[in-house]
């Protein structure tokens, strides 16, 4: 009888910070690098794997450089695989475009090193779920095959399977059975029991591989090293078997290999394999754990801010209208922003330590890309004069937007471009005229001038002073800039003599806040400049009533205010949603993993008070503010199974807004979190009950139900991540950040959550899951305390979302204009619009555009379920080529008027060169 072969492949999952911070386990780390090292130097037959990650070899590196040689021989041996990614990601907290800089980079590290030992596999060990995309981007990147483990539906009964993205693309995948990446953990601890437990393995494997070929079994787990003696261990086993098969008696015989070799051996093709498509999120045969989309919600919020910033200001607005080179600091933020993409950082799964180096970074990613971008704007500013604004559209297409502007004056305005138009605008606040008015003895007003520095006073700059020795004044007048001449000297020499007691006044100069609505290229720049009078009304306008009770209509959209605070909306198409932005606290017994209601759950749903006053009254925005004084449990009790007795008192406010222009009402929900153990909640009832919703994130719209498969040891809970919208029954919600939602209510109601509290990491008993997620200890930051504020915007709609204009919407919400005041004279010429890059075509969404080896490489999705046409136009375009992910060319594109036309599959993601 022939022997089941093992291929072994001892490795380490390496979670780079979780329950200890990150320096604490990097010490780890280069305590088991340095031993391996020494062992596979030692011992030619030695193989190791370094979980998927290059970031393992980068922290190893920064603390023994002296180390490269000896490690890059062996991953040039091809005995030690690293990458593909930079890190282990976590798939629905980052944005798609970060998939994609993840796997550029760690391929590109993993090669730096050694080819033979750059694992090309889509290892994705230990990720909470699997987004519909994937396959697509591994096949786009050049990688034919995928390894995973949770989130695999109870249909796949085999090691490997088609895993289909929404575009069609397959790529193989196996299924890590058996255990998932500690399939054969433990296999060498007894070296007395080995063979009984290799049997014991491959009994496991066997049934998901039933054609005798070898079983791949995963010798690791998390932060471990291989036994010592390994190898000997090894051989010494499968001489035992070579006798027992000699004698007619059976065995299991075991190989060491590298992932990279294993995959190395198996056919790339899917023929023959079982499909399934999209998204891996089933609870059937592992915990996906899907609490952690809800876990510390500042860390989702930071991290999308940070994202935008750097995709979708600072790279394109660099590469488009910069004349320096900006790659340095761009690739600083991306490092950060791919670091925090960690399955255990942007999750907030871990100790508190670990979030609060995980949020410093993401807000050094941000700062980095706002560094990049108001670089890049201030180089445009310096041609606008100090009297006009520089408004920049960081949206592929043409828009008019809203921004809010700091102008001169105090009496109505408008705005006019250099193409002469004028431009509406509405007063929000007036700026303080008296700065200062003291008295002091003439002896302290040198002390008081020492508050002048250069032409500087409070922060603006000094436009005129005088010193009147009869009324003993000193006089200054400021404004945001200054072109007279000015030096304090001339004040000093007027002030001598003086006597007795000085007043002292500083003054600015009238100005005022305005909101504008302005016209801007796509990805363009546009300049304009207030000037006194009114302007005729835009197109669209709000009214902004209380007759009948508040409402807010601007020919798109009517929105009413009820009562008890809740928003009614009904759009130009007819479609209408009810009493949106019900705030529903309950409690959660739970960790940072899973969400779990007390047995004796009564969520509090209704105010103890409302208060509504209108805050903004039209033409171009009208809001209403909802005040309401919540009454909620003060914390869970765990000994009973319930919410505490004790309550406090918690101020919710809602800003309920509506903008010129737009088809949506945004809705902004403020609140002090002075409660623990408990989840907060925002409900949205449907137009039309809904059997499924539609998310976006990552490249795609995922179509899913009002029940998630189970099957293993945790409740599954149909909550689910959405990135930038999620529509269901005729309401479409925009997002500002990766959020969990569910659909309640048997599809009536759309639920989002704006927090969710817990005071543990995980817990030993969790009556929703059966095991635990990692220790149980203490993280009070996890209660998420202080003031919350999160940003919605609702459209109602009447046919399919994507036939309802949601991606635009959602671009529009999340991406505002950008204006900041010019630097040039006053007297310099207003510049005129100009365009940068536009994209057109129904559901194509812009990924990135960025600078690359001289060229302009430009990634686009089609977020549709039918195929689309798109058009890029750049000015001076000659020539484009299309890509693959990694940026590495294929064929050439025909340009015609300076425009690239290009065809799309549903839901495709393309990649071109453009050069100018």
């Amino acid at each position: 009888m022939a022997a089941d072969e093992l291929v072994i492949v001892p490795h380490t999952h390496w979670d780079r910070e979780w329950y200890l911070p990150f320096q604490q386990f990097r010490l780890q780390l280069v305590g088991l690098l340095d031993e391996l090292l020494d062992r596979m130097e030692g011992d030619p037959r030695q193989r190791f794997t370094l979980d998927g990650q290059a970031v393992a070899v980068d922290d190893y590196l920064e603390v023994r450089p002296e180390q490269r040689k000896r490690l890059t021989a062996l991953v040039r041996a091809g005995r030690l695989a690293v990458g593909p990614w930079q890190i282990l990601l976590d798939e629905f907290l980052c944005s798609g475009e970060n998939i994609v800089r993840n796997l550029e980079r760690g391929l590109h590290r993993a090669a730096g090193l050694g080819e033979a030992g750059t694992m090309r596999v889509g290892y994705l060990p230990d990720m909470f779920g699997h987004c519909a995309q994937m396959p697509q981007i591994l096949h786009g990147a050049g990688l034919a095959h995928a390894c995973v483990w949770r989130g695999v539906p109870a249909r796949v009964d085999a090691h490997a399977f088609a895993w289909v993205a929404p575009d069609g693309t397959a790529v193989r995948t196996e299924y890590l059975a058996g255990g998932g990446y500690g399939s054969a953990a433990g296999l060498f601890d007894d070296p007395d029991r080995v063979a009984e437990r290799a049997a014991d393995v491959a009994a496991k494997l066997r049934p998901w591989r039933p054609d005798g070929s070898p079983m791949l079994a995963m010798y690791g787990s998390d932060h471990t090293a291989p036994a010592a003696d390994l190898a000997d261990l090894l051989e010494r086993h499968n001489a035992a078997v070579g006798k027992s098969e000699a004698g007619n008696g059976g065995g299991v015989r075991l190989r060491l290999a590298t992932l990279a070799e294993y995959f190395a051996a198996q056919p790339t093709t899917t023929e023959g394999l079982r499909p399934v498509h999209g998204e891996l999120r089933s609870h059937a045969r592992a915990n996906i754990l899907p609490g952690v989309f809800s876990a510390r919600i500042g860390l989702k919020q930071a991290m999308a801010r940070a994202e935008r910033t750097v995709e979708r200001y600072a790279e394109p607005l660099a590469a488009l209208w910069f004349d320096g080179d900006a790659r340095r600091f761009l690739d600083m933020a991306w490092q950060r922003l791919i670091e925090v993409s960690c399955h255990d950082s942007v999750t907030g799964c871990g100790c508190d330590e670990t979030a609060q180096q995980v949020a410093a970074r993401m807000a050094e990613a941000e700062q980095l890309g706002r560094a990049v971008r108001d670089m890049t704007a201030r180089g445009l500013a310096a041609a606008v004069p100090h009297t006009a604004h520089l408004v920049l559209n960081p949206t592929p297409e043409p828009r008019t937007g809203l921004v809010e502007l700091d102008v001169a004056g105090e009496g109505p305005v408008h705005l006019r471009d250099a193409e002469g138009r004028t431009l509406p605008t509405q007063r929000l606040t007036a700026g303080p005229t008296l700065l200062a008015d003291d008295t002091v003895p003439a002896e302290r007003l040198p002390l008081v001038l020492a508050r002048v520095h250069g032409s500087e006073l409070y922060g603006r700059e000094i436009t005129g002073w005088r010193a009147d020795h009869a009324r003993r004044l000193l006089h200054f007048t400021v404004d945001r800039r200054g072109e007279r001449p000015f030096d304090v000297t001339d004040v000093r020499r007027a002030l001598a003599g003086a006597e007795g007691e000085w007043r002292v006044r500083i003054e600015a100069e009238p100005r005022q806040t305005v909101a504008a609505l302005v016209p801007v290229p796509a990805l363009g720049r546009t300049a304009v400049r207030a000037e006194p009078g009114r302007a005729a009304g835009p197109e669209y306008a709000v009214r902004a009533t209380g007759r009948g009770g508040p409402c807010l209509a601007n020919g798109l959209l009517t929105v009413r205010v009820a009562e008890d605070g809740t928003v009614s909306a009904q759009g130009a198409d007819g479609a209408a949603l009810t009493g949106a932005g019900r705030i529903v606290d309950g409690g959660d017994l739970g960790d940072t993993y899973n969400y779990a209601p007390p047995a004796h759950e009564e969520p509090v749903d209704r105010p103890a008070e409302v208060h509504i006053r209108q805050a903004a009254e039209g033409p171009l925005i009208g809001a209403w503010e909802v005040e309401r004084r919540c009454v909620w449990p003060v914390a869970g009790d765990f000994t009973g199974d319930a919410r505490s007795a004790r309550t406090v008192e918690v101020p919710v406010t809602t800003r309920v807004e509506l903008r010129a222009g737009e088809p949506f009402v945004r809705l902004t929900v403020s609140f002090d979190n002075r409660a623990d153990d408990h989840r907060v909640r925002l409900h949205v009832p449907l137009p039309r009950r809904a059997r499924v919703s539609c998310a976006e994130g990552q490249f795609a719209v995922v179509e899913r139900g009002v029940r998630a498969e189970g099957g293993f040891g945790e409740e599954p809970v149909p909550t689910f991540p959405a990135s930038a919208s999620v529509a269901a029954g005729g309401a479409a919600v925009l997002l500002e950040h990766p959020t969990e939602y569910e659909l309640v209510d048997g599809g009536a109601e759309l639920a989002l959550t704006l927090l969710r509290a817990t005071g543990r990491m995980s817990r030993n008993r969790h009556v929703w899951r059966d095991e635990p997620a990692g220790g149980e200890f203490a993280t009070p930051q996890a209660q998420c305390h202080g003031w919350r504020t999160v940003s919605f915007g609702l459209l109602p709609h009447a046919g399919p979302w994507h036939g309802a204009g949601v991606h635009r919407a959602a671009e529009l919400f999340r991406h505002p204009l950008l204006a900041l005041p010019g630097t040039a004279p006053a007297g310099a010429r207003l510049p005129g619009a100009a365009e940068g890059l536009r994209l057109t075509g129904d559901g194509v969404v812009l990924s990135a555009v960025r600078e690359r080896e001289g060229g302009l490489e430009v990634r686009i999705v089609a977020q549709t379920p039918q195929p689309v046409t798109a058009v890029l136009s750049l000015p001076g375009l000659r020539a484009a080529r299309r890509t693959d992910l990694l940026g590495r060319p294929g064929e050439e594109s025909a340009v015609e008027g300076a425009r690239l036309r290009v065809a799309l599959r549903p839901w495709e993601i393309a990649t071109f060169r453009l050069e100018r």
